[in-house]
Parts: structure tokens; sequence; C-alpha cells
């Protein structure tokens, strides 16, 4: 009986047991499907009440501004900054909404567009910059 005893010991297992691995890959997917939705979530505020309500943009509130080398187009009509200055300023009388779209050429220096943007800031109008969309490959 003692033979038996000693060829069991020598016999390996040839199968892996995999259960626990499953039951790791469940918990682990548990723990994801319960944790993603908070994360997209902020936090659940109550904000006071006051403030003007979110204005609506009309195509008549849009300004746009583009710069190119030493000069600034504004309506069609090349401009120097003062001259860009005294129209913003009419059309904000005429216009509290007014936005300004701020389209710059690549070559063009960041003084003349950085300007523009702290001109806009002092006068209360709202600035958007603008690019050209990447192409998609």
């Amino acid at each position: 009986m003692r033979r038996f005893s000693q060829r069991n010991s020598l016999v390996t297992l040839s199968d892996i047991n995999i259960t626990p691995l499953l039951d790791l890959a469940f918990v682990l997917l548990i723990i994801f499907v319960i944790t993603t939705p908070l994360l997209e979530q902020g936090l659940e505020l109550k904000l006071p009440k006051g403030g003007q309500p979110d204005r609506q943009l009309r195509k008549e509130d849009f300004r746009t501004v583009e710069v190119a080398q030493n000069f600034y187009l504004l309506n069609g009509q090349k401009l120097k900054l003062a001259q860009v200055d005294a129209e913003l300023m009419k059309e904000k009388q005429a216009n509290p909404n007014l936005v300004v779209f701020l389209r710059a050429d690549k070559g063009t220096l960041w003084d003349q567009v950085f300007q523009l943007q702290d001109l806009c800031a002092s006068r209360g109008i709202a600035i958007s910059l603008r690019s050209e969309p990447k192409p998609k490959p």
C-alpha cells in the first residue's frame, strides 16, 4: 500500500484551474461597471438663484475680424486698430450681445492678435478664436 501512495504523489496535474482567474475578471468588470458612471457625472449641486439667464445668440450678434500683416479686416474694409476700436464700440452700443470672431493668418505677429484681444476685453466684448479644421485622414 505504501508504494501506491508514493506513486500518487509523483503524478502532476496537467489541468490549470482557471476559476480564480474568472472570479478576478468578473470582480474587475463589476467594479468598472459601477465606477464608470460615477466618473462621468459631476457633483450634484444646488446652485444659488440670481444672475442673468444665458443669452440667445443670433447671426446679427457676430462680427468677424481678420488679422493679417499690419492691418485688420472688418466688414470687408482694411482698418488700423484704432479704427477697429471705433467700429466695434459703435456696434457694441447698438448690440450689447456682440461677439467677435477673431481669425488670424499663420504668419501674423502675435502682437497684433493680442492687441485686438486686449482691446475687446477692455471694452467688454466677447471673443471667439477661429481656426481651420484639421483634414480627416
